[in-house]
């Protein structure tokens, strides 16, 4: 059963960063495409970053706008984790934040949360002003 689980959240003041990471468990995550997502009160899950699996050993990635310049995807498929690096965190970042993952071939574009099949239970992120 493939399982993900998020880390790395936390309280940080304006301005801080965090680095997250989702470890998956289950089976061999090199070749599936990875995506990060973010759900505020009220709001929807929303894209913030993924990284997509595109032959071989070469992934591209693609940012949010809303986190573009702040944010990077990176991966370590020896430890099937992924992580999110966000700086220049804003109030307005604060939200539930889970990764998700998807085999290749799923689905197309991989910035809906429907574009993935597994998903981790979310890791809280408070920004404080």
């Amino acid at each position: 059963q493939v399982q993900l689980a998020e880390s790395g959240g936390g309280l940080v003041q304006a301005g801080g960063s965090l680095r997250l990471s989702c470890a998956a468990s289950g089976r061999t995550f090199s070749t599936y495409n990875w995506g990060w997502f973010r759900q505020a009160p009220g709001k929807e899950r929303e894209f913030v970053a993924n990284s997509i699996w595109s032959g071989g050993r070469t992934y591209y990635t693609n940012i949010a706008d809303s986190m573009k310049g702040r944010s990077t995807i990176s991966r370590d498929n020896a430890k099937n984790t992924v992580y999110l690096q966000m700086n220049s965190l804003k109030p307005e970042d604060t939200a539930v934040y889970y990764c998700a993952a998807a085999p290749q071939g799923y689905r197309l574009g991989y910035i809906n949360p429907s574009d993935y099949a597994y998903w981790g239970q979310g890791t809280q992120v408070t920004v404080s002003s």
